[in-house]
């Protein structure tokens, strides 16, 4: 206790950091206030900087700020039922900012003491935010490379990807927090450079479409009443109903994440029905399965005859949502059902990203479940590259004001890294199609009953994101470290 007394930086400096992080996350979707994130962020690197001491302190509650603010839809699916689980909402929302933020903490620390100044904390930084993605199943949302949804910056992700805009960002407001003029410079240049590209890429042709039609469902199904028993067969009409085609039949029709209020092994003659009310589309929905003690989280393709054609398991799912870390550990060496997916308390988990050919026009797909939209590494690691990508969401539990737009936003940034189109279909929205470089091709009001069809845009050619992945930022991290410490040690002789 002594030496983390020793290192604390004071109140105000914390306070102030703490509020830097917080006017950083106003960048996120939906305000999209990308100048604001730049000062947020320029604020908290020169903070961090010019510190006498306590450089993690100042990252943490930085990095808290940010969170706490950013993902302040955490507290949502606790007001479902809020008179059973409101009182833990508080609780996860600092727990989360604190957690996330310590990948801040520790990396400012680190740099603070192997490669001081700004190159060295925005590397770090930005590894950081790497290593948020990936650790203990991975959460790459609210990184400060979002803040461009709203501008042609965004189209540098299918050079560099996400994180590549988190290098962006970092160097930027690190040139802002520069007590110099040449450091706004580089920042105004840098993102200059990264408008002007995306002016360029939007400008291009667009790839030729694969004429499909699309029937995407929106059954509005209120999250509180989604499972009530009493409801099931309102629900189930409901989406029967919004399948029927308006004119022409679609290629295929698509129900959102869990949309099927029953278990379809139990009623066979459900498929049948679904099939019936496509009007000879093929179905692709999303539903709950069981064998024995298990249960999946999937996504089924009924054939017009009432077959299945295709079936998907979520593979990524989301800790201590949809299954316990260590749960199944905890059921064979105690015997705690509550915790395990073997006992149906939770989702088990599939094995891995599958591509789907539908044939004919439909082609090969890869199906993303809810959270599944969020992992770049996820839709890298497909046995083969899709024709397009396919999202199926219950956004309900996250309410209306931010958490169903980023998560929409982040499924534009796979479209945008990848050069695929992408279908997405969510039980209160956000329900649209973007083309291959993340624009909205069309979508329905959210919050609202309906069905939208619309044409598949065309796939672009494999991005560089596609063929390379990280291995481009890494690089380019590695040569920022390198001068960093080559100043470093220049500075010393």
């Amino acid at each position: 206790m002594k030496a983390l007394r020793a290192g604390w930086p004071g109140l105000r400096p914390v306070a102030l950091a703490a509020a830097a992080g917080a006017v950083a996350a106003l960048g996120q979707e939906p305000l999209g206030w990308w100048p604001a994130a730049l000062a947020g962020f320029a604020a908290l690197i020169r903070l961090v900087l010019r510190a006498p001491r306590g450089a993690g302190w100042l990252a943490l509650f930085g990095g808290a700020g940010h969170f706490a603010v950013a993902l302040n839809w955490i507290v949502e699916p606790f007001m479902v039922e809020p008179e059973t689980y409101g009182w833990m909402a508080p609780f996860a929302l600092v727990g989360l900012a604190f957690g996330l933020a310590l990948f801040w903490a520790g990396v400012a620390v680190l740099a603070r003491r192997f490669v001081p100044g700004a190159l060295g904390l925005v590397a770090a930084l930005t590894l950081a935010e790497m290593l948020r993605g990936h650790v203990l199943t991975g959460f790459p949302w609210a990184l400060p490379g979002h803040v461009w949804f709203h501008t042609p910056v965004l189209q540098g992700a299918a050079l560099f990807g996400g994180y590549g805009l988190t290098l962006l960002t970092l160097l930027a407001a690190a040139g802002l927090a520069s007590p110099r003029w040449p450091g706004a410079l580089m920042a105004a240049a840098q993102v200059a450079a990264g408008w002007g590209w995306g002016l360029i890429a939007l400008s291009q042709p667009d790839p030729a479409a694969p004429g499909v039609t699309l029937r995407l469902v929106q059954p509005n199904a209120e999250q509180r009443l989604k499972w009530d028993p009493d409801l099931a067969a309102t629900h189930f009409d409901r989406l029967l109903r919004l399948s029927a085609p308006q004119g022409a039949v679609p290629d295929l029709v698509v129900w959102p994440e869990t949309a099927l209020p029953y278990l379809l092994d139990r009623h066979p003659e459900i498929a049948g029905m679904i099939a019936a009310a496509a009007g000879g589309a093929p179905v692709a929905l999303g539903l709950q399965r069981v064998a024995g003690e298990q249960a999946w989280n999937s996504l089924t393709v009924i054939a017009p005859d009432g077959t299945e054609i295709a079936r998907y398991d979520k593979a990524h799912l989301v800790p201590f949502g949809e299954y316990i870390p260590a749960g199944d550990l905890a059921y064979r060496l105690f015997g705690l059902r509550a915790f395990a997916s073997q006992a149906g308390a939770s989702y088990t988990a599939g094995p891995g990203p599958q591509i789907m050919d539908l044939g004919g026009k439909l082609g090969e797909i890869l199906p993303l479940i809810c959270y599944e939209a969020v992992f770049p590494q996820d839709i890298r690691a497909a046995a083969s590259r899709p024709g397009w990508l396919l999202q199926v969401t219950n956004d309900a539990w996250f309410g209306t004001l931010t958490g169903p737009f980023q998560h929409a936003a982040l499924a534009r940034l796979r479209a945008v890294e990848f050069g695929l189109p992408l279908a997405r279909a969510a039980n209160t929205g956000v329900t649209a199609v973007y083309d291959a470089r993340g624009r909205q091709v069309a979508a329905l009001p959210f919050g609202t009953e309906g069905a939208l069809d619309v044409a598949l845009p065309g796939a672009l050619s494999a991005t560089p994101y596609a063929r390379f992945g990280e291995i481009p930022v890494l690089l380019l991290l590695a040569g920022l470290l390198g001068l960093a410490i080559w100043r470093r040690r220049h500075s010393l002789a």
